[in-house]
């Protein structure tokens, strides 16, 4: 009897591995390109049977075979783009240039199949009939307005044009991901001389020792684009030439010239949303973004950004004064800086509040900060966490938690990544191996969040700065919403929620950071052990919202720019131009720059996720400071039935009704902005 071999590595869509991961020993970077061929293959081999049989369209034998089809492209995408991101290489790379807009050629084959769009659309049109329950009401509608917002109405030839719109953003999404990376990877600044690390504290130049070992000069300190390592070296560094030289570099990441400037890049993405939005009907590709969101139309958006904006700008003219200040104190006759601002701030605060970062820092270890999220989610939800060692994972840093509800059932898989290195992308996010749904049996979460901590010497403990500290909350606070959907269908699984409502369950969970009875347990210092004394804590909740109108601005700016690219019908031809008129326009502040500047703004342009949509961010936050005054009112941040309705509509619902009713359950009303710009001291 003969056996015939498989024509890729079944590894990368049976997972094997202990706890249901996959088995990453099992497979190799070479194995990825045959896996997605047969994967993509055996996809049109499921929408081909839903088509092709002879029965009336139901639920069951067209929506729900849809919903389940492609499990083997799922896999391998799943762990490919994890890779992607957080651990890649030349080889990666590569087919992820070839990978992408064959995705997007794949995608549009499927949402704009006529005989597959004309069996969603006849369940649609008997909707009331069909007797649903409101998720799977949901779910068909989503579907439907998924396949027309994909051009199934089109003709053919506006369906072939779309096809190519969308194959070329998607090329051209993946290379303006990989020309930041690539920016950031190759630029180092190494220092030899001592007296070049004046006024840096321990924790940095240790970071800065491990990020020179990591590139072979175990001899030196090397300042890096990583914003863990650049952002305290700006804070802290006395050179200010060298403050100068680095920053200069951070803002220029995708605009150096050469194969990795991403000008070009730009206009040719914007030019074409604009004439995608165009040929699905809508006047701008805000118009068409936006249709599908809270905020409706770019008029609810600037109604939210433009008065925030104006008094970010009155608050960061007086910090600026505040900062001029110091400057002339000093003996100095030069303007504030961008290359300035973070060094100056840095000793108001310590001048207004009696601390600054270095003294803070040695009581935010990375462990205990880990350890708190997970006290916060059992003490709110019940859920509890395990570690689990010597799990091959993507990266020998990524560390394993088995996840359990308060019965001792298992709930899900957790995983985190927390260490910067070459070859991770920027920035940190969440993302799952697999959702949590019902639709097929029970499938549990796997969950995962990425960040870019600097990691320490062997043997040294990692510190975070307060903001990093957030960052691992907010990120944490996205993992629990995966972590604890209860959905039947996965259209509506997790985060599978609108663009503006995505980020209330990570930027409510970060409140309880700084919570005293929070801080008071595990902000503990690395060395004596001993917890942070009162005196430092109540300052670092006095100081909670200095310097905001620097950190509303950076934000704002970039949300009004991101906006700006895509709300207009004519999209500019040169897009650094634009971005500087736009700022001049708004009278953006000489010592400020976006928090993003538009080379290297990979939320919009490293593909589709936030384009149109950074606003997102701050229509959250107003939500998310609301919430949070529910526990607030009630005298208990831990209250056990706010939290009970806090997991019931916002963290178990994912996308299973509109998020304007589930935030109207948890709260019973929905939220003016007044209580997230007093969250953020304007």
């Amino acid at each position: 009897m003969s056996s015939t071999k498989p024509a890729y590595n079944t590894a990368l869509t049976e997972w094997n591995g202990p706890l249901g991961l996959p088995d990453f020993g099992a497979f190799a970077d070479g194995d990825f390109a045959a896996a997605f061929e047969a994967a993509l293959a055996s996809d049109l081999v499921d929408i081909d049977a839903i088509i092709n049989q002879h029965e009336v369209p139901t639920i069951d034998n067209t929506l729900k075979a849809l919903q389940l089809s492609g499990k083997d492209l799922d896999r391998v995408s799943a762990i490919f783009w994890l890779r992607a991101g957080a651990h890649t290489n030349e080889t990666i790379q590569a087919l992820e240039r070839v990978i992408a807009p064959r995705m997007s050629r794949h995608s549009s084959s499927i949402m704009m199949n006529p005989l597959l769009f004309a069996r969603i659309d006849s369940l649609y049109e008997q909707r009331d009939l069909l007797g649903l329950d409101p998720e799977s009401d949901r779910v068909l509608d989503k579907t439907w307005k998924g396949f027309v917002r994909s051009g199934a109405r089109l003709d053919e030839q506006g369906k072939a044009r779309l096809a190519d719109i969308n194959e070329k953003l998607a090329s051209l999404g993946a290379q303006f991901g990989q020309n930041v990376q690539k920016d950031e990877a190759d630029w180092a600044l190494f220092l030899n001389d001592e007296a070049e690390l004046a006024g840096l504290p321990d924790f940095v130049r240790d970071a800065m020792r491990g990020a020179a070992e990591e590139r072979s000069r175990p001899d030196a300190w090397a300042v890096t684009l990583s914003r863990s390592i650049i952002e305290p070296f700006l804070t802290f560094s006395d050179n200010r030439a060298l403050r100068e030289k680095t920053f200069r570099a951070w803002a220029a990441r995708g605009q150096n010239g050469g194969e990795t400037d991403n000008t070009g890049i730009v206009a040719e993405m914007v030019d074409l949303r604009a004439e995608k939005a165009r040929l699905l009907g809508y006047h701008s590709f805000a118009a068409y973004k936006l249709d599908d969101t809270m905020a409706k139309t770019p008029k609810a958006v600037m109604e939210l950004l433009e008065p925030v904006w104006d008094k970010a700008k009155a608050r960061a003219a007086e910090e600026e004064s505040d900062l001029q200040r110091l400057i002339t104190a000093e003996g100095r006759n030069h303007d504030v800086e961008p290359w300035d601002w973070r060094y100056y701030a840095e000793k108001v605060r310590n001048e207004r509040f009696a601390f600054d970062e270095a003294e803070l820092k040695p009581y935010l270890q990375l462990e205990k900060i880990i350890e708190a999220c997970f006290d916060v989610a059992t003490r709110l939800f019940g859920i509890t966490f395990e570690e689990r060692k010597g799990i091959p994972t993507w990266h020998p840093d990524v560390r394993v938690w088995e996840v359990f509800n308060a019965d001792g059932s298992k709930r899900g898989i957790f995983l985190g990544d927390y260490f910067n290195r070459q070859s991770k992308r920027s920035g940190a996010w969440m993302s799952a191996l697999q959702s949590q749904h019902k639709l097929d049996g029970k499938h549990t979460p796997i969950i995962y969040n990425v960040m870019n901590f600097a990691k320490p010497p062997k043997g040294e403990v990692a510190l975070l700065s307060l903001d990093g500290a957030r960052t691992l909350f907010h990120e944490f606070g996205h993992a629990l919403h995966g972590l604890l959907s209860d959905v039947t269908w996965p259209a509506v699984s997790g985060t599978s929620v609108s663009r503006d409502f995505v980020e209330l369950p990570s930027q409510l969970y970060e409140h309880w950071l700084t919570v005293p009875a929070i801080l008071e347990k595990y902000a503990i210092h690395y060395k004596t052990g001993e917890v942070m004394p009162k005196a430092l804590l109540e300052k670092v909740l006095a100081a909670n919202t200095f310097n905001a109108g620097f950190n509303t601005v950076e934000f704002t700016s970039s949300a009004l720019v991101d906006m700006a690219f895509h709300a207009d019908g004519t999209p500019p031809a040169d897009p650094i131009k634009f971005e500087a008129d736009t700022l001049k326009q708004l009278e953006m502040p000489d010592a400020i720059i976006m928090r993003h500047r538009t080379p290297h703004f990979t939320h919009v342009f490293s593909g589709d996720g936030y384009s149109a949509g950074y606003y997102s961010y701050m229509w959250s936050e107003v939500l998310d400071a609301d919430a949070f005054k529910a526990f607030e009112e009630t005298g208990d941040v831990f209250n056990g039935d706010v939290a009970a309705k806090l997991k019931k509509y916002i963290y178990s619902a994912g996308g299973s009704r509109d998020p304007e009713d589930l935030y109207k359950a948890f709260r019973g009303r929905m939220p003016t902005p007044d209580a997230m710009i007093e969250k953020r001291g304007l």
